[in-house]
């Protein structure tokens, strides 16, 4: 199998009855700010704070009864997990989430009070942990990224902003692994090819643009951001290539443009998201990516789990 047009469709029939179809927000009070006519695919008021849902749905909506009843197991620093957990007591199974010592709070809270068990490590371990967890538990792995039901899954934000702004020039998302990039990218030029659609990654940990630059998939050295959902190291083997084929462009972002969006879409669009959603807003208030005042921008906001203190950096 393969991320296609096809697939994701069929995920999108697959995925609806459970999922939220978020609002399109048109922000015209962002428009001087950015330079563009801005709009926000709103993923953070998806089910569980995230797009993670419609990944980790399309995923364990193909498990047999047999496979759920030996549970899932999932690595996560945060929203991956909480979708995971949530699908977990939809579908009447178990979960356990490995999650790094680093996520805040409210995401492990978060995903503790949906009934699933939280294992926490060091962020360079979550996978070895969480892969040692399933084999002993013999229970599923549901990847974060890299895998094509996850994508297929994520693509399903492309359909659905085609459709709510089919005039839409450019879209804009945040990529770690790039289970998200990947699927929307596919979904979106497969719809509107002449529509550009840019990843925006943190500076600190550059590994789209370092790997689009070498042509094929690379680690960086880790280095902390702001950005706790986007703290792969690695792009996903899976993931890159169509990142590669589809996405006009990965760039990378200092955190401080990144907080400098989040600021920008609370106070003046007032929309809260994570830091990490607001990439995209920072991308361009970087200068990183080139708009023009006619051009209709959509920003997918992939995430708003944030807590009350998380507030205090906007200061």
């Amino acid at each position: 199998m393969s991320v296609t047009i096809q697939t994701i469709r069929k995920a999108h029939e697959r995925i609806s009855p459970y999922i939220e179809r978020t609002p399109l927000l048109r922000l015209a009070a962002l428009d001087a700010h950015l330079g563009c006519r801005v709009y926000v695919k709103a993923e953070c008021m998806q089910r569980t704070g995230a797009f993670k849902l419609r990944g980790a749905l399309n995923k364990m909506l193909t498990l047999s009864k047999e496979q759920l009843a030996h549970g899932v197991v999932a690595a996560s620093s945060g929203n991956h997990g909480r979708a995971v957990a949530w699908c977990a007591r939809k579908l009447g199974t178990t979960a356990v989430i490995v999650m790094p010592r680093t996520a805040p709070d409210v995401k492990v809270r978060n995903i503790r009070a949906l009934g699933a068990e939280v294992v926490l490590c060091d962020a360079t371990e979550r996978f070895e942990v969480a892969e040692r967890m399933r084999a002993e538990r013999g229970a599923t792995m549901v990847p974060p990224y890299n895998d094509e039901d996850i994508m297929a899954g994520q693509g399903t934000a492309g359909i659905e902003i085609v459709e709510q702004c089919p005039s839409v020039d450019m879209v804009v998302s945040p990529v770690s692994g790039g289970g998200l990039l990947g699927g929307l990218s596919t979904a979106v030029k497969a719809l509107a090819p002449d529509v550009r659609i840019y990843g925006a990654e943190p500076a600190a940990l550059p590994r789209y643009s370092a790997s689009l630059a070498a042509g094929h998939p690379v680690t960086v050295e880790r280095h902390a951001s702001l950005a706790d959902a986007l703290v792969s190291d690695t792009p996903g083997s899976l993931c890159f290539p169509q990142v590669q084929s589809h996405a006009n462009g990965v760039v990378p972002v200092e955190d401080a443009q990144m907080l400098r969006g989040m600021k920008l879409l609370l106070l003046e669009g007032k929309v809260l998201a994570e830091p990490s959603a607001c990439i995209g807003l920072g991308a361009v208030l970087q200068g990183a990516i080139p708009v023009s005042p006619e051009m209709k921008v959509c920003f997918l906001l992939s995430g708003g789990n944030v807590g009350l203190e998380q507030l205090d950096i906007l200061k």
